[in-house]
């Protein structure tokens, strides 16, 4: 029997009947969820979102760092830095979450290891005012079907960059579904070293729906998770193609959630 995990709402992309952010936070509170996040906040109302949390009880998994700077570019080094920095700064009253980055797009010209190398240290120095600030920053892989240039499309390089930058205040963001998409065995990239994931992402295959509208098998998804020691939450990040009430009932029956 897998075990039942906390579910985190996105957002973003659910309870849109709802209306603005704020609002869509307590629909999925009055659904029984106690966890959300979204993705950029300088175009949310970062205010009205704090008061629904403080009156709701929720808690917000996760914030993108806003705006997105890319890491293996050393040009970019000091906006990533400062971009982390002002995220910290506009989420305290949102609870402190955790804040998720981004790779940006491969240089033309630089080795692996120059790419590695300069991400590395870009890493190292946000992971350093994230833990001046006692916030964690969650680095995401994504895929090369919505990103043919982006640098950080694989697990592995992924925990291998937490790795390298050795920071309790950096961890990796595993999402299912981009890991899917790239073809990866989520019982291989994550074997050994699920300590260093904070948070777990899913959507379903194709098409990024709720769990059990494609083709991914989620009770080896969550048997997976648990035999490998993971003690997080699951973010659902995906696109309802139900109302969010019966695409949630659906979630929690193929997540055992």
């Amino acid at each position: 029997m897998s075990a039942r995990y906390p579910l985190s709402s996105c957002i973003e992309w659910q309870f849109t009947e709802a209306g603005d952010l704020d609002a869509r936070l307590r629909a999925a509170s009055a659904a029984g969820l106690e966890l959300a996040e979204f993705h950029l906040w300088r175009d949310k109302p970062v205010d009205a979102l704090s008061k629904a949390l403080a009156e709701t009880g929720m808690r917000l998994t996760g914030v993108c760092v806003d705006p997105r700077r890319s890491i293996v570019d050393p040009a970019e080094r000091e906006e990533m830095v400062a971009a982390v920095r002002d995220t910290i700064a506009a989420t305290q009253q949102l609870g402190k979450p955790d804040l998720i980055v981004a790779s940006g797009f491969r240089i033309e010209g630089l080795s692996e290891e120059e790419h590695f190398s300069n991400a590395v240290a870009a890493l190292r120095a946000a992971a350093d005012v994230a833990e001046e600030a006692g916030v964690t920053l969650l680095l995401e892989p994504l895929n090369t079907r919505l990103f043919a240039a982006m640098y950080l499309v694989s697990t592995k390089l992924g925990l291998d960059l937490v790795e390298a930058v050795n920071s309790p205040n950096l961890r990796l963001l595993y999402d299912v579904w981009h890991s899917a998409v790239m073809g990866e065995s989520m019982a291989e990239v994550l074997a050994g070293r699920i300590h260093l994931v904070a948070h777990v992402q899913m959507a379903d295959m194709d098409d990024r729906h709720e769990p059990g509208t494609g083709s991914i098998d989620w009770a080896t998804v969550m048997q997976t998770l648990q035999d490998l020691g993971y003690s997080g939450a699951i973010g659902l990040e995906y696109f309802p193609t139900l109302p969010m009430e019966q695409s949630l009932a659906l979630t929690r029956q193929k997540l055992g959630c």
